[in-house]
């Protein structure tokens, strides 16, 4: 029996930001584009460190800051995800991973549920990264669970460089979902038999 291809195409057009986005989970093409060059190297650490295949492109206001341009595309992100995954049959569901980057060590734990629901604990000693802020980490991560259905706890245990402590956070979750989203032959991972 031949497996159903888990990929998924959107748009979304704003009066903020202009989204186009391919996910397919099982690899692929990565491109990436928002005009913001340090979250395009954590969306590319993402589909890399996750085995996707992922083309997204964000024409967005950054005339004004990054925080729609990263904000609206954790929202499409989280949107494809669920779209992908249907009513959640045949994965394994639940995925943990803990990511160390130099001086940095980040933790991720996840329930693939249908049940979004976002714990997030860092404390960035830089504000920016590049073009980024590093409070739109947190912001990426709300939009992306809250759309996808997630449940996800991240958090960076301790680092002293933004850069290192963000990165291994996007690579840990990265982790934890590539486990989370593993194909299995069953049912829906529940005892209530639906999610």
């Amino acid at each position: 029996m031949q497996q159903m291809k888990r990929q998924a195409v959107l748009t979304r057009t704003t009066k903020e930001t202009d989204i186009s986005l391919s996910l397919q989970l099982d690899g692929g093409p990565v491109e990436i584009a928002t005009g913001v060059g340090f979250f395009d190297h954590m969306l590319t650490a993402l589909a890399v460190h996750g085995g996707w295949g992922l083309t997204l492109h964000c024409r967005g206001d950054l005339e004004v800051d990054c925080h729609h341009t990263v904000e609206d595309t954790g929202i499409v992100l989280g949107k494809a995800m669920a779209q992908v995954l249907g009513d959640r049959s045949g994965i394994a569901r639940y995925g943990s991973c803990s990511i160390p980057m130099d001086e940095a060590l980040a933790a991720c734990h996840l329930d693939v549920s249908g049940r979004p629901y976002l714990v997030f604990d860092a404390a960035f000693p830089q504000e920016r990264v590049g073009d980024f802020d590093a409070c739109m980490t947190v912001e990426f991560m709300r939009a992306f669970c809250v759309n996808a259905g997630v449940t996800l706890h991240i958090r960076c245990e301790y680092g002293s460089n933004s850069h290192h402590m963000i990165e291994a956070m996007f690579k840990a979750l990265a982790h934890a979902l590539k486990i989370a989203l593993a194909p299995t032959d069953g049912e829906v991972l529940s005892t209530k038999g639906v999610l």
